[in-house]
């Protein structure tokens, strides 16, 4: 399956934490910042980007308790190419939304400031 394919097959599929959060993110609702969601960036597809901050926003379910070792590299590769990358565990998303969108809105904050 190509990448775009499987990135169209995600978004169809979302995870109930991506489902949140996404109600949260789109639609310029945070701070009129435009997100994408399971947006392809070869090889990868991050769970959320601005591409204007070139911000990263992943959520992590149980299934990456074994994958941390390649998570850390896929955060290498990402943030080699310019993107910050924030991480929250889904459970985070769930019992701590408004903590979520707190750091997420500091973040985008301070890259703004750094942009200017």
């Amino acid at each position: 399956m190509s990448l775009i394919n499987n990135a169209r097959s995600l978004r169809k599929d979302q995870t109930d934490a991506e489902r949140l959060l996404w109600q949260k993110l789109r639609n310029r609702q945070l701070l009129g910042v435009k997100f994408r969601r399971q947006f392809p960036i070869e090889p990868y597809i991050a769970d959320f980007v601005c591409l204007e901050l070139k911000l990263i926003i992943e959520l992590d379910g149980s299934q990456h308790f074994d994958k941390i070792a390649y998570d850390h590299e896929r955060t290498d590769f990402l943030k080699q190419r310019g993107f910050k990358v924030l991480r929250f565990w889904n459970n985070d998303a769930f019992k701590n939304t408004e903590g979520v969108l707190e750091s997420i809105r500091l973040i985008i904050l301070k890259l703004r400031y750094e942009m200017d």
